[in-house]
This record gives C-alpha cells, sequence and structure tokens, in this order.
C-alpha cells in the first residue's frame, strides 16, 4: 500500500476521479492518508484522520513510505490556530499559507520536518496536552467555554459542501474542525458525528460545547451544530451563523421560521 502526506495548503477530495465531480472533503496541511488505488492521473484515498475516502490529483500528491508515514502518524501533531500564517520550507526555499487546523507533526521551538525537508512555522500552536492536564470540573468548564469562543473564528464564514476552512465549510466540517482544535478526533459526516460521546436527555441540561443534530422529516440526520449556551448554535447554514435554539429545533431570525428540526444532543467530552 502506498502513503502521503498533504504538503499543500488546501486539497479538494472528489467523490470521483474527474475534476467536475463535486467536492466531498478537503485535505490540509499534514494530513496523512493511505493511497487506495488509482485512475489515470487520481488516486483514491482514504484520510487517516477520519477515515473518509474521496480522490485527489495525482500531482497533489507527496509520497510517503510505510516507515515515514507510521513515525508521522505517532508523533504528537498540534494544530495551527492562527487563521491564515505563513509556513516556510527551508529545504526548497519557498513560503506559503496555510489555514487554521492544519496539522504540525512534531514540532518543536517552530520547527519539523517530513521526509527529507525541514519547516519552520513561527505562529500559534493548540495544546495538546490540554484535556489530559484537567484537574477540575471548572477546569473542564474552561476549556468548554474557550473551545465556544475559538469557533468564533469561524463566523460568517460561506457554506461550502466539503469544505473545512473559513473560506467555505459545511455543517459537519465546522464541528470536526472546532474540535479538531482540542485534539478531539470528530468523524466527518453528521449522521457518523451522532454516534459518538454520550446522549444528553434535555435541553435543559445542554451545556456550552455539546453538539445538537437534526433529521429530515425520513428520520435522517443531515445538520450539526455547536451549542453555545442552551437558547443559542453556532452553525453552517448558507453562511456559518448564530441562531435560536429550543426544543423543537433551530429558529432563523431572517426567516423568522424554524429551519431544523432537533434530534438529539451530544457531549462529546
Amino acid at each position: 500500500m502506498e502513503f502521503g502526506i498533504c504538503l499543500h495548503s488546501i486539497v479538494s477530495v472528489r467523490l470521483e476521479p474527474n475534476h467536475r465531480t463535486e467536492m466531498v472533503t478537503q485535505l490540509l496541511f499534514g494530513e496523512l492518508y493511505r493511497v487506495l488505488e488509482t485512475d489515470a492521473n487520481w488516486l483514491k484515498i482514504k484520510l487517516s484522520y477520519d477515515d473518509y475516502e474521496g480522490w485527489i490529483e495525482e500531482k497533489q500528491h507527496s509520497t510517503l513510505d510505510e516507515e515515514g508515514f507510521i513515525a508521522l502518524s505517532n508523533m504528537e501533531t498540534p494544530c495551527s490556530l492562527d487563521l491564515v500564517q505563513l509556513i516556510s520550507n527551508e529545504t526548497k526555499k519557498t513560503v506559503f499559507p496555510i489555514v487554521i487546523g492544519s496539522s504540525l507533526p512534531g514540532i518543536e521551538e517552530f520547527r519539523f520536518s517530513v521526509k527529507d525537508q525541514s519547516y519552520v512555522y513561527d505562529g500559534q500552536v493548540s495544546n495538546v496536552s490540554e484535556l489530559e492536564e484537567i484537574e477540575s470540573p471548572q477546569e473542564l468548564n474552561d476549556i468548554k467555554q474557550a473551545m465556544v469562543h475559538d469557533a468564533m473564528v469561524f463566523l460568517h464564514a460561506p457554506y461550502l459542501w466539503g469544505g473545512r476552512t473559513p473560506f467555505g465549510i459545511d455543517c459537519s466540517g465546522l464541528i470536526q474542525m472546532v474540535f479538531k482544535l482540542r485534539k478531539i478526533k470528530m468523524l466527518r459526516d453528521a449522521s457518523q458525528q451522532a454516534g459518538q460521546g454520550e446522549v444528553v436527555s434535555l435541553l435543559d441540561e445542554a451545556e456550552p460545547g455539546d453538539v445538537a443534530f437534526f433529521d429530515n422529516e425520513e428520520g435522517n440526520i443531515t445538520h450539526v451544530g455547536l451549542l453555545i449556551d442552551r437558547t443559542r448554535i453556532l452553525h453552517a447554514s448558507g453562511k456559518v451563523r448564530i441562531d435560536s435554539l429550543d426544543h423543537e429545533g433551530i429558529f432563523n431570525a431572517d426567516l423568522q421560521q424554524y429551519t431544523y428540526k432537533l434530534r438529539l444532543i451530544k457531549r462529546i467530552f
């Protein structure tokens, strides 16, 4: 099996091996994947982060051997926290931007290496041991509040099917990225994420940082959002926005109507 790593700012992962087909998700800098098959100039990959599958163009592929793949997989991997920050490849003498949530495997004192290339990132990085250091309920509550605060960087980002960045994001991509910044892995689709965490029985028992799921008329979960508190939710619908939430669902003040029907609430940590 062949392995790879994203060494571009953002790579589109598509449904089929053709540039005209829809994007299903995105790879961000530093994320790992396995190559499942090839078709002309396209590679079918499985993302290591969430096991999502799709196709990328071969020219966007950076090969890793199995030993290098395993080594990078086992490294502590903080994320970039700046909305956009420059990263420099000192080996190739190039500089390019990466977005918030990009992976920085093994970074120490602003430096890390991938294969034979050395990178420098002089920006903010996430604290990978934050959750391991919690000693009291108050500290946990503080982290949840901080997570909600940090999620606001995505506010007003345009909706983009398959997007995972502040320049275009979908509802489940928003949840995945917000939790990635806290080193908590969420799956890619809302229906998959609904299987994670513990059920919160009542909205009155919900806390900031809980995740609410919404279903359609057929009972399929099709939407997800992050609770700011028991009456407000951050979610991606047209754009990332804040709307009111009650036991019926999301009430859109602009439209003066309910737009999503509440199915369940989950506590992830």
